[in-house]
């Protein structure tokens, strides 16, 4: 049997990196994507000098439209839809687990009248781990009681449809987004939110996306904000949004 002082000898004996074993070597490179999910994992970084411009120029915010790369894409796509008041804070590939950290410096530190969120796509594809719809639920009700107790006029925007994941090939879209809509619906009447009905107007009739309203069955075009607009555009203005 070897004792402790003759197997040390031994080590000491091999070629430096020899005597232990390697360990965790050729580590892949992390995408952008991980190495924020590690430093930053809500990514508040992001709109943070906008916060801080948009709270210095004292310039009122009527309300905030808070989501993933859906809500983000709105902006990009239609601009004008964004005047004076109206303040996007959707980040792309964002879960709720991500957008609840967000709330108090995105969307409460603005002081809005009203909050729009439209949240449930990344939960679904597992963007930052898996989750199960109880998790999604308890997410968007921390986000609504967040808001209400600060006095903020909350519209719930629901999932759009999809029939699949681009990035998520194989993954069941279609029987989550219409079990987590029904949720929202009910929360919302529950919760004295607004609820707008955006899968209803741009739901093929099999759950997927109606033709020519996304790009890549999941992310809306032009013409798919511009069905969304005609359901909230009514709303905005009778509550002058």
């Amino acid at each position: 049997m070897l004792t402790r002082r003759a197997i040390m000898g031994m080590a000491a004996g091999l070629p430096l990196g020899a005597a232990m074993p390697a360990v965790a070597q050729d580590c892949p490179p992390q995408s952008e994507t991980e190495r924020r999910l590690h430093s930053d994992f809500a990514w508040l970084g992001r709109y943070a000098a906008d916060n801080r411009a948009l709270i210095g120029s004292g310039a009122a915010t009527r309300i905030i439209f808070m989501g993933d790369s859906i809500t983000q894409g709105w902006q990009d796509k239609c601009p004008a839809f964004f005047g004076p008041g109206r303040v996007n804070r959707g980040i792309g590939g964002q879960t709720t687990s991500q957008m609840l950290l967000r709330m108090m410096a995105d969307v409460v530190a603005l002081k809005p009248r009203a909050v729009h969120i439209m949240a449930g796509t990344n939960d679904i594809a597992g963007n930052s781990g898996p989750m199960t719809e109880a998790m999604s639920q308890d997410n968007l009700a921390a986000m609504v009681t967040l808001a209400r107790a600060h006095d903020i006029r909350v519209l719930i925007g629901s999932i759009p449809p999809a029939a699949l994941f681009p990035w998520r090939p194989g993954l069941d879209t279609r029987t989550p987004i219409a079990s987590l809509n029904r949720w929202l619906r009910g929360h919302a009447g529950q919760s004295g939110a607004t609820w707008i009905d955006y899968h209803a107007v741009l739901n093929d009739g099999s759950g997927g996306m109606k033709p020519g309203l996304a790009y890549d069955g999941v992310h809306p075009t032009e013409a798919g904000y511009d069905a969304m607009a005609s359901l909230i555009a009514p709303i905005l203005a009778s509550l002058r949004l």
